[in-house]
């Protein structure tokens, strides 16, 4: 295959890392910069976990091969065990070809040592120095290319000031001890293990919290009432979270419309005003615009030029964040909705999901002949709950076997690491595939333990992966800076559970290409054999405390609400978000019955209503007419009235509408409002 294998995976993962980018990322409207530092780290790190199989199968063939060479006969009755003992005497050369033979994925020599150096010191250059100056310019205020590049230099002062301080400290060290003859590669390597210290201290924190709870996760997913419950949770969570975006974007609008008011068009600072002005929504640039028209000539206190740059930086946060909100609020009130269509569908009677609202069913050529309501019965009702508790059962049993590895993998003998048993019976075996298929699961599953806690943690508003196109830059750049500091360390640690790493398993046998370019692990003794071996075990204390719930039980009592079964505030909570779910579910209704009643209306009486002839008793019905339909487009309900509806339905649907709204007079697009008198309902009189 040569390079092929290679050349294959370097293009599968990058479109995997533009499909992560797509999904979390907004390709349209965030900087070009921000985009490419957070593909070019998210590449990176995919590309080490997806090429580090094929180097340990071709190390292993290269082992094979040192082996043939130095012990001739060492090789053969290890491809002989179930020949008999005739036949393993007179063929006893037939054995070494095949247990020698090159693997399917092998990669020329040369090329991974050159690989593995352009990767991992790309992505260090990136998470130590390119990535957080980056994240500084994307958050800067300022209104000029030069000034963002000053505030980013000015923030990260500290930041490199830290890095050149510990580097002249060593220099120091080392000229004070003359015996120490340091060269450049032995300083690369104190500069790598550093490094790498920093990941694994950070690597076992979040390792040890998904271990538990992913497996955790899917077997309570199985339950279809918690699973419910914590969704009212969340939207309960996320309405107070929503009126808190709306409420400061509000304030923010506030001030940038008093320093519209303040600063002139012929002033200098107005071109500053209108840069803040565009990252406004439209209906408050519409707003203040009308407001500018039509105020007096009396101006306020003009702002100075750093209250415009964090005016600008607060502008952009806030409509970020309320976006975020509003996306996010979508997406949970749906998932609360298609739970309780689950909920309704397990006690029917009728083998088939039924939808509460039209507007939730897919109309897709999947749904029409593959994924029909039917099957979607089945999937929802009797097979989703079965296939997620074995799944949950397979990724404990996984979680148990990396625990228990992480804690016995520096004993050699006996191997007491379950992964490094499995590697050796399959090297005994020169199964190639096996070795890939194993190590590539292994890493696939730390990766998920460790990435997907990741995506899923929340550091106040400063650090959140939002999916929907709706992440920061700031966050983008930082999940990158994260994804560059655990990869390397974590790789390492993977080779060091299956003892292909010599530093920690002391085996003489041909390193890795990845691991020849850590540089020798001997040079820090106390590193090899003390903190890579001993602080993973600290994995296992916080796998009990993640079993526990102590970390969500802390983050409740300093005020962060966690979805706790036995909390009352939970509980209210819960309530809350029931709530808030079954007025949405009214609004919606409303909105499709007053839908199907115009549809039908249109149905019956546009044709009649297109030859233009008019009636004493109807009136022409156009699609830009807003009777007998009105429509409140902001809030997206529609009401219709037709006057066959009795006084009482149109009391009932008056007060539904008064207890919707936030506000009883509020305007919608057209410049009328809404107007419930009697003398608008005789349309259809004479029908």
């Amino acid at each position: 295959m040569s390079g092929a294998s290679l050349a294959v995976v370097v293009v599968v993962v990058f479109f995997l890392a533009l499909y992560l980018l797509q999904r979390y990322g907004d390709l349209r409207r965030q900087q070009r910069l921000v985009l490419l530092g957070t593909l070019l780290s998210w590449y990176l790190c995919f590309l080490i976990v997806f090429i580090l199989p094929f180097d340990v199968s071709a190390t292993i063939y290269k082992q094979c091969i040192l082996d043939h060479e130095h012990h001739p006969s060492s090789v053969t009755p290890a491809r002989h065990t179930n020949q008999t003992g005739a036949s393993s005497s007179l063929y006893p050369t037939l054995s070494v070809p095949k247990a020698c033979e090159e693997p399917w994925s092998y990669i020329p020599d040369g090329v991974l040592p050159v690989f593995w150096r352009v990767v991992y010191w790309t992505s260090q250059f990136l998470t130590w120095l390119l990535l957080p100056f980056m994240q500084s310019y994307a958050q800067s205020g300022a209104f000029s290319k030069v000034g963002k590049i000053k505030t980013a230099l000015i923030e990260n002062a500290i930041y490199y000031g830290t890095y050149l301080l510990i580097f002249i400290s060593l220099l120091i060290y080392v000229a004070a001890h003359p015996q120490w003859k340091l060269t450049w590669t032995e300083l690369q390597t104190i500069g790598i293990t550093a490094a790498n210290t920093w990941g694994l201290f950070l690597l076992v924190l979040l390792l040890g919290y998904g271990l538990v709870e992913i497996p955790r996760s899917y077997w309570l997913s199985s339950c279809h009432g918690h699973l419910l419950a914590k969704t009212y949770f969340k939207t309960a969570k996320m309405a107070t979270e929503k009126a808190a975006a709306e409420e400061n974007l509000a304030d923010v609008m506030e001030e940038v419309a008093a320093v519209n008011k303040s600063v002139r068009y012929n002033h200098s600072f107005r071109k500053c005003v209108d840069t803040i002005l565009t990252k406004c929504p439209t209906e408050y640039q519409e707003e203040m615009g009308r407001d500018v028209e039509s105020s007096s000539d009396e101006q306020n206190g003009l702002p100075t030029k750093r209250s415009l740059v964090n005016l600008h930086k607060k502008v952009i946060s806030a409509v970020q964040r309320h976006g975020q909100t509003q996306v996010q609020w979508s997406v949970v009130l749906d998932q609360a909705l298609h739970l309780e269509d689950v909920a309704k569908s397990q006690s029917s009677p009728v083998r088939q999901f039924i939808h509460s609202s039209s507007s939730a069913q897919h109309h897709g050529w999947i749904r029409r002949f593959i994924y029909t309501p039917t099957v979607e019965w089945y999937w929802e009702c009797v097979f989703r709950r079965g296939f997620y508790k074995l799944l949950a059962v397979l990724l404990c049993l996984f979680s148990a076997a990396v625990v228990w590895s992480e804690c016995t993998f520096f004993s050699t003998h006996p191997v007491l690491s379950l992964f490094a048993v499995f590697i050796q019976m399959a090297e005994k075996q020169y199964n190639y595939i096996c070795i890939e298929m194993a190590c590539f699961v292994t890493i696939f599953f730390l990766c998920v333990c460790v990435y997907s806690t990741v995506f899923r943690i929340r550091v106040f508003n400063y650090y959140y992966l939002v999916p929907h196109h709706q992440t920061d830059a700031y966050s983008l750049q930082f999940s990158g800076m994260l994804f560059c500091r655990l990869t390397p360390p974590l790789c390492l640690n993977f080779l060091g559970l299956i003892h292909m790493d010599s530093a920690i398993s002391h085996q003489d046998r041909i390193q890795t290409s990845y691991t020849s370019i850590m540089g020798s692990m001997h040079l820090l003794s106390f590193m090899s054999d003390g903190f890579y071996i001993y602080y993973p075990m600290l994995i296992l204390l916080l796998c009990f405390a993640t079993f526990c719930n102590l970390g969500s039980r802390c983050l409740n009592l300093v005020g962060f609400h966690q979805y706790i079964t036995d909390d009352e505030l939970t509980s209210d909570l819960v309530d809350e978000g029931k709530e808030l779910i079954r007025r949405e579910r009214r609004k919606r209704q409303k909105t499709e019955d007053a839908e199907n009643r115009r549809l039908a209306w249109r149905e019956r009486y546009g044709a009649q209503g297109a030859t233009g002839r008019t009636r004493p008793g109807y009136t022409e019905l156009n699609d830009n007419q807003n009777s007998p339909v009105t429509e409140i487009k902001r809030n997206g309900i529609m009401v219709t009235r037709r006057d066959r509806e009795t006084d009482e339905q149109q009391t009932r649907l008056l007060l539904d509408d008064s207890s919707d709204e936030d506000s009883p007079n509020r305007r919608y697009t057209g410049g009328r409002y809404l107007s419930l008198s009697p003398s608008q309902t005789g349309i259809s009189d004479g029908i």
